[in-house]
């Protein structure tokens, strides 16, 4: 359980400190310590002043500088910090000034003075704290016993769910296990303060799955602690809710290794997860499992607005972007992670209306846009579902043509159903042979005529123009490292060689097919 300040002050290091200021906020409860020497206020606030923590200070950021102690104590007592203790006043320091006891009593922050003695150090209080804190009469007879007595009640229970809800409801905690896709598989819940996706959100950007130890959380001012936890031999995600702000973070790591022995006491059983279940079986183009899957998932087939595949999203800094995403529109996104791939969907809860239809959509395409922040991420979506049978057949033209999309387009790293669609059509084409492929492949004929040096040059710009560039002069010059003109001139050249216009609506659709045949030609077989 959390201590007081008053209750620290009784530890036998502390016993000859004296309070000069802020003795009505004794009462305010310690969580932890941490040691605030910054020269830089702004540092103080953004990352060491912590809500229920005790702060050690020598003031050495600011000797002699009283403004800068007072604008520290009240950064401090902004950030909810429990006290500050000072070290070393009036010998390594100027003697404290009343300016400074003043603005701790007008904030209400328990000022404390150290005797001057030089042989008590940082380390030494922080020794002596922090075993009160984490080790504190009220530790073990309140928290973990309770919670003992309760999860290993066999006669009582019939199973693990029920054991935790009672210790849960009796300890004023919470607690949700998550998949390692980080979908809830079990929540206790005693109370509905924050939603479930609201922490998930927020852990998915402080990236816990990431983290050995449990790490807190402040969801809208609820209080969570997210952990990895072995569950059957397999990685799930387990946050506890602390509901009163009541116990430390070494409390909280206890209770938790204690919640894990007793879920492998039970032998308890994950319900599957249905969102997971429900993705992989339209990969699989298992339709039927799919609306068998649909309901327990939360899913109704008319939500869905795009479906997704994408390699290396998980170790970018972009991966980041979905959890604003979500936030910031009523679109959300359900996945799965195998590696380094990555499958999904975008889905409206609200329905789609067919007003909002291009909007939503637009919104689709702007996070997978944003989701390629690296040049080693690929992202393949088909945007524009219709319900499950055409999510399940999205799956599908992406299972057939991602390979073979990347070496028709080598530049784009966001493909869409129409590269995708293209390409297998050719991969069909490709296959197939015959009188259709002879077809095409006869429309890149007339650069066999030329001296072959200039043919092949005309057919290489021609391919980047069209297949790379999207007929933009400009970037088929960037891409190739030619000047304009020059690119002009090829341009030029290749209508007079294939005596069409070739950016003409009936000719660049076969031009297309044929271009994307030659550059297929080595890799289907």
């Amino acid at each position: 359980m959390k201590i007081t300040v008053e209750e620290c002050l009784k530890l036998e290091i502390l016993k000859t400190a004296k309070v000069v200021a802020g003795n009505k906020a004794l009462s305010n409860k310690v969580k932890g310590i941490s040691v605030i020497d910054a020269s830089d206020l702004r540092d103080v606030s953004t990352f060491l002043a912590k809500k229920g923590e005790i702060a050690l200070s020598g003031f050495f950021g600011s000797k002699n500088d009283v403004n800068r102690q007072v604008e520290l104590v009240k950064t401090l007592s902004k950030a909810g910090n429990s006290a500050l203790i000072l070290f070393y006043v009036g010998e390594m320091t100027t003697p404290l000034s009343r300016e400074v006891v003043d603005a701790a009593d007008q904030v209400g922050l328990p000022l404390i003075i150290l005797p001057e003695n030089k042989s008590i150090s940082y380390s030494d209080i922080i020794h002596e704290l922090m075993g009160k804190i984490l080790y504190g009469d009220n530790f073990t007879n309140r928290l973990i016993t309770n919670t003992i007595f309760h999860l290993l009640n066999f006669e009582k229970h019939s199973n693990f769910q029920a054991a935790a809800r009672e210790a849960a409801i009796n300890n004023d905690f919470q607690l949700i296990i998550l998949s390692s896709d980080f979908n809830p598989i079990l929540s206790v819940e005693t109370r509905h303060k924050a939603t479930i996706a609201d922490a998930i959100r927020l852990g998915r950007e402080r990236d816990v799955e990431k983290s050995a130890v449990y790490t807190m959380i402040d969801v809208n001012g609820v209080l969570t602690y997210w952990g990895p936890v072995m569950i059957n031999g397999e990685k799930h995600f387990m946050f506890i809710v602390d509901n009163e702000d009541s116990y430390s973070a070494g409390e909280i790591t206890k209770l938790a290794e204690i919640i894990e022995l007793a879920m492998g006491m039970w032998k308890y059983t994950p319900e599957r997860d249905a969102k997971s279940e429900f993705i992989k079986a339209l990969r699989r183009g298992n339709k039927s499992l799919a609306y068998t899957l649909k309901e327990e998932a939360g899913i109704n087939g008319n939500e869905i607005l795009s479906i997704f595949y994408a390699k290396g999203i998980e170790k970018t800094k972009g991966f980041k972007y979905i959890p604003d995403f979500e936030k910031n529109t009523e679109l959300h996104v359900m996945k799965i992670t195998e590696g380094e791939d990555t499958y999904g969907m975008i889905f409206n809860k609200q329905g789609i209306l067919d007003e909002n239809q291009s909007a939503d959509r637009s919104l689709c395409v702007e996070l997978y846009n944003r989701l390629k922040e690296e040049k080693t991420v690929r992202i393949f979506h088909v945007t524009g579902i219709d319900g499950i049978e055409g999510a399940a057949d999205a799956y599908r033209l992406i299972s057939e043509a991602w390979t073979f999309v990347q070496k028709v387009f080598p530049y784009k790293r966001v493909f869409t159903k129409y590269e995708l669609t293209l390409v297998s059509n050719c991969i069909s084409i490709q296959l197939q042979g015959g009188f259709v492929k002879k077809n095409y492949i006869d429309l890149l004929e007339p650069f066999k005529e030329p001296k072959e040096s200039k043919g092949k040059q005309l057919l290489e710009t021609l391919e980047t123009f069209v297949l790379d560039a999207g007929m933009n002069s400009a970037k088929t010059s960037e891409i190739m490292g030619i000047h304009t003109n020059t690119v002009q001139y090829r341009l030029k050249k290749i209508n007079e060689v294939l005596d069409v216009e070739i950016t003409g609506n009936r000719v660049i659709p076969g031009l297309t097919i044929a271009l994307a045949l030659k550059r297929l030609e080595t890799f289907v077989h």
